[in-house]
């Protein structure tokens, strides 16, 4: 019911805002029909974000990100945004390996959204967009005693505060969707790609705060409480 409410509501937008651009037509000395100049302001604003997802991963498993964003209205095409994070993890290993992983950084990512839907002006957004990325990071590493197989002595593992760095771009596609005064959800799908990175001599990193597990694919999403003002 909620669903079909919000298809109406946005098929009503569409109508209305038909009728708005029919009834900003003039008619010429000539009796042509003159459309006239689009008066929408360049700057529409900004709007303030979080995200949930983040916040889930948290709370149900040993990694995940706090994330907010910032990002500017120009003509309701163009987003210029910036995201800023702080990603953690507190992993450990079955019983089997006994490797615990931790980490925690803020994380950058900068960039631009497009609005590609043919009526910009409705509230509603569909968007295309390309994101810049880096975090700076110290991770900790160890692997309680155990004896070697070869050597038959006892051994141990133990990396602290190593630091790591990655650079990393995204290209994601999402929707904005307005649902009442200020308030907007969204949500993103992103493909994520290294750029360059450092990752020392312990191999690749299990987590990178705001990339993600390193072992889960490119994929990635958000879904966002946005406030327009």
């Amino acid at each position: 019911m909620i669903h079909q409410q919000n298809i109406l509501r946005f098929i009503s937008r569409g109508v209305i805002s038909l009728l708005m651009l029919f009834a900003q037509q003039t008619v010429s000395a000539q009796g042509f029909l003159k459309l006239e100049r689009d008066t929408v302001p360049f700057f529409q604003g900004f709007a303030v974000s979080a995200d949930l997802v983040g916040v889930a991963q948290m709370m149900l498993s040993d990694y995940g990100q706090y994330e907010g964003a910032f990002r500017l209205n120009l003509h309701n095409q163009y987003f210029p945004v910036v995201e800023v994070g702080y990603g953690k993890a507190n992993h450990e290993e079955d019983d089997v390996t006994g490797i615990s992983y931790r980490t925690e950084a803020p994380f950058f990512r900068f960039g631009v959204d497009v609005n590609i839907m043919k009526k910009k002006h409705t509230g509603n957004r569909i968007f295309a967009g390309v994101r810049y990325a880096y975090t700076n990071y110290k991770v900790n590493i160890s692997q309680r005693a155990f004896v070697d197989p070869a050597w038959q002595w006892e051994t141990s593992f133990d990396v602290k505060d190593m630091r790591l760095y990655q650079h990393w771009a995204e290209a994601l596609f999402g929707i904005d969707a307005k649902i009442a005064g200020p308030l907007h959800l969204g949500w993103s799908v992103r493909y994520r790609m290294r750029l360059a990175h450092n990752d020392n001599q312990i191999g690749q990193a299990w987590y990178v705060p705001g990339f993600g597990l390193q072992d889960s694919g490119n994929l990635g999403g958000t879904f966002n409480v946005i406030i327009d003002i």
